[in-house]
């Protein structure tokens, strides 16, 4: 995306120690290093199997609180199917020299999806689809708010139209958004992850391994989650996702998911000038979307 803003509190190694001694003191003492630092989150890696995740920003802050209450459940319904996710093994407090909460988490070994070739994922493309549908059960009311993922297409059709008026030459971006919006509302109130694409989908011997950076977590339309096949998979790709459903969604599910990969092509393409990795998945995918006959 664009360049990363700067982080509103900043925490050393000694203020992460700080942290770990008030909240888990049998930690402290294992080795800590920074080992990324995104737009919301600082990751340090802590010992050999541990990471910490610390926002940087206040409206980074109640995405840590939702993958709290929300990974305890989802987590285990993953891990039958062997899928890995970052369900907290602490879940840090703020205190009175930082203002958030904060996590330690397990640390996974594997390569992120970003980058890796299309026809390659395929391998794993079923097990996606298995760990989606997985997650997607009804969710309760109190799951996690997200006013931006799982909502009605047209709650997103201002910022989708300012951005299509940019790439007229993408007919197969704009007929995929106008069908979405023709289609029936979701009367699904599913949990969905609200951020699968390449970057947070870890994979091990063509397997996958993990999915991560649930901070969007919410409930709403499984068909914003089922946009990520058209971000990672080629046509054979997709074809054995959709057959891994067995049927779970309807066609209308389908057409929304299109229209839902069309908004994410164009968030990428438009807001990814630093980041070309991040570029590449939205000109992918807007090829993907302009093949005839597509799925």
């Amino acid at each position: 995306m664009a360049d990363s803003p700067a982080a509103e509190h900043s925490a050393s190694e000694s203020d992460v120690r700080a942290l770990l001694h008030a909240a888990a003191p049998d930690l402290v003492e294992l080795p800590l290093r920074l080992v990324a630092e995104g737009w919301d989150n600082a990751i340090w890696r802590l010992g050999d199997d541990l990471a910490v995740r610390i926002p940087r920003r206040d409206v980074a802050a109640p995405l840590i609180r939702h993958e709290q209450r929300a990974l305890p459940v989802l987590g285990p319904w993953l891990a039958e199917l062997g899928v890995l996710s970052p369900v907290p093994v602490v879940n840090g407090q703020p205190t009175s020299s930082f203002p958030w909460a904060w996590s330690v988490t397990p640390w996974f070994s594997g390569e992120r999806a970003l980058g890796l070739p299309r026809e390659d994922n395929g391998a794993w493309a079923a097990d996606l689809a298995r760990a989606l549908g997985a997650i997607h059960r009804p969710a309760p009311d109190d799951a996690p708010s997200n006013p931006f993922r799982g909502n009605p297409l047209a709650t997103r059709d201002g910022g989708m139209q300012e951005r299509l008026a940019q790439f007229r030459d993408q007919p197969a971006l704009h007929d995929a958004w106008a069908a979405g919006l023709a289609a029936p509302l979701s009367t699904e109130r599913v949990w969905i992850h609200g951020d699968v694409h390449p970057g947070n989908v870890l994979v091990r011997d063509t397997r996958i391994a993990a999915l991560i950076d649930f901070g969007d977590v919410t409930a709403g339309d499984p068909a914003y989650d089922l946009a990520a096949h058209w971000l990672l998979f080629d046509r054979a790709g997709r074809t054995a996702f959709r057959d891994a459903t067995r049927d779970r969604y309807d066609g209308t599910t389908w057409t929304r998911a299109r229209a839902w990969a069309a908004y994410l092509t164009l968030v990428f393409l438009t807001q990814s000038d630093d980041l070309p990795e991040y570029r590449e998945i939205g000109t992918s995918t807007a090829a993907e979307l302009a093949l005839p006959a597509s799925t």
